[in-house]
């Protein structure tokens, strides 16, 4: 039996833009003198309206066509997340060109891949780095005739600067006023927008090809949810462009017309919310996660009084939004005491984000429901959403006043979900990608000839609609006893209870039983090392393999397999002697596990534990 939400179009989604460049000009001319975006400047940041965001990009797409792009064709961004990509995203739009997105930590081998792949014709990298691994692979990528550089002057030949191609554009333009809306009025809803290769957990990247009625919907389907989003909020983005989920965020803002803080730099985040002091923000797990230790662990440090009073109110918070959350009513005294609450703790944990923030969204990965209510108590909402690079990112959202923590939400307008009988979760809707590029037996695996696209996610849906993910179809895995073990629930139980984990990736498939390998927060571990005897100026490595660490995660493991069925314990655990990183090839730049890559970089280590 399956269940599907159903839901009917609004207006406003079905009279969306006919094209991501046309939304773009649409939100310039309606609000011309607003801010648009904010970046960093040096020691402060510069703020540009949407008028100036409109004349720039208005001359790099008329440079691109000077320099030969033809609607339809390829245009790449190699780059970390800051307003140049954004301009030179809408600039590739409004050329009638669809957009490659390259992440900045790929290898030069994938890189050269993905650009011979797309068959792009301009590549904009970011700095020096970006162009020397182009300048290594231009053998293997000939359909590239130049690359624009963000920053740096460029050598005049193969490389230039965004400069000198705004400068081609303006003399373009110049002789042919039009040519950019001529090419704008010729890009179909249905014509190809984007290209974003999959961050490639298992095998090699797959480009996703999404349409321009993929984001416009997307843009539309968020502008049209009652009191989430208005122009006068002001956005936080450092999340990756290359990743739909960043992607999203910017169509978004073009369809509600609110400010955006730029700044790709994750050491930054907490700094750059006290000065920007957003009302919203999107992020991965991992950013709550590492917040929400830092913030007890400090506490814990601190002891005494402050300790209890930490406690004290977290208890109180707790039990008022749960009251809420039941719709039952809050006794005076305890009112009293979540006003004292939040004078005394909540206050200061919602000033280190800026003090303004009406809620944050949580993407890419499942969002532990603890840490959330968590949050909650301190006054932060964090509404967890769901959608996958194959769904132009956003497919639900849990609402400010429709929120159900540890599930992701209900669909958008437009969007259907359905539960198969092996509870793989099935989306359909305009979202929803054309296909694989070039890869026509991937798409029909994933997308079936109904229209519906095979998450690859194992979901529950409640009576109102509201879906919970329980795991991956393929990270589910059967012990050799014949019990069925969802690896990331677990994982996500044991980042909740440990302040000091980095990362844990539970293993047992076809074994006796189940192990982890677990990774040390480099940050929140040397701050428990500098209490241990011997440890004070230790490095990772040492503090991973002394024998204080050991003990301390063994009580946190003992903590966990407290609550799960016995099956699910972990009888073993190795601790890693580095945290995994994006730049080891064992995350993605989402933020996401690579499971398989870790599990055979570490094959001897997990096979010594069953020896």
């Amino acid at each position: 039996m399956t269940n599907t939400v159903d839901a009917k179009p609004a207006a406003t989604i079905e009279n969306r833009a006919p094209n991501v460049a046309r939304q773009f000009l649409d939100r310039v001319e309606q609000t011309p003198a607003r801010p648009a975006y904010r970046y960093p400047d040096g020691d402060g940041w510069t703020s540009v309206t949407w008028t100036q965001t409109g004349d720039r990009v208005r001359e790099v797409a008329a440079g691109l066509v000077a320099l030969g792009v033809e609607a339809g064709q390829r245009v790449a961004i190699a780059s970390g997340t800051r307003y140049e990509w954004i301009v030179a995203d809408l600039a590739i739009m409004c050329a009638g060109a669809a957009t490659t997105t390259v992440y900045p930590s790929t290898r030069s081998s994938d890189v050269a891949f993905v650009l011979a792949d797309s068959e792009s014709r301009i590549v904009f990298a970011e700095d020096d780095t970006q162009v020397a691994k182009l300048v290594e692979v231009r053998s293997e990528i000939p359909t590239v005739s130049a690359v624009v550089a963000f920053e740096g002057t460029g050598d005049g030949d193969w490389v230039l600067s965004l400069d000198d191609v705004a400068a081609r554009g303006r003399e373009l333009l110049s002789s042919s006023p039009s040519v950019i809306d001529d090419r704008i009025a010729a890009i179909e809803p249905e014509s190809l927008a984007t290209l974003i290769y999959t961050s490639g957990t298992t095998g090699q990247p797959k480009g996703v090809r999404l349409r321009h009625s993929s984001w416009t919907y997307e843009g539309a389907a968020v502008a049209s949810e009652p009191g989430l989003l208005s122009i006068d909020d002001l956005q936080y983005l450092w999340l990756p462009l290359a990743h739909s989920f960043g992607k999203v965020l910017l169509s978004t803002q073009l369809a509600v017309g609110f400010e955006t803080a730029v700044d790709g730099r994750i050491d930054k985040i907490i700094e750059n919310l006290a000065i920007v002091k957003p009302t919203f923000m999107g992020a991965a797990p991992r950013i709550f996660e590492k917040a929400y230790n830092r913030i007890t662990m400090m506490t814990a440090d601190e002891g005494g009084a402050k300790k209890k009073i930490f406690d004290w109110a977290f208890r109180v918070g707790l039990d008022v939004k749960a009251r809420e959350a039941a719709s039952r009513s809050i006794p005076p005294l305890l009112k009293l005491q979540y006003g004292l609450a939040n004078k005394l703790v909540f206050s200061k944990i919602q000033e280190r984000f800026g003090g303004r923030v009406r809620f944050f969204i949580s993407g890419a990965a499942a969002l532990n429901g603890e840490i959330a209510r968590w949050f909650d108590a301190a006054g932060i909402l964090i509404l967890e959403g769901y959608g996958l690079t194959e769904t132009a990112a956003g497919s639900s959202v849990n609402r400010p006043t429709r929120n159900k923590f540890g599930t992701i939400g209900i669909p958008f307008e437009g969007t259907e979900f359905r539960i198969a009988k092996d509870g793989e979760l099935l989306v359909k809707g305009p979202g929803v990608m054309e296909g694989y590029h070039r890869l026509d037996e991937a798409t029909r695996e994933m997308l079936d000839s109904d229209g519906w696209l095979h998450t690859g996610d194992i979901a529950e849906m409640d009576s109102d609609g509201f879906t919970k993910i329980t795991d991956r179809k393929k990270d589910l895995f059967k012990t050799s006893g014949g019990k069925y073990i969802a690896p990331s629930q677990i994982e996500s139980q044991f980042k909740a209870l440990c302040p000091y984990v980095g990362q844990v990736l539970i293993h047992g498939n076809q074994r006796n039983f189940v192990v982890a390998l677990v990774t040390l927060d480099p940050e929140a571990i040397t701050g428990w090392a500098s209490s241990q005897s011997g440890l004070g100026n230790a490095s990772y490595e040492e503090i991973a393999a002394s024998e204080q660490a050991r003990s301390m995660i063994d009580g946190y493991v003992t903590e966990l397999n407290s609550k799960l069925n016995r099956w699910e314990t972990v009888k073993k655990f190795v601790i890693l002697d580095h945290d995994l990183t994006v730049e080891s090839g064992e995350m993605t730049p989402s933020l996401k596990v690579k499971r398989k890559v870790v599990e055979d970089n570490h094959r001897s280590q997990l096979d010594k534990m069953y020896a």
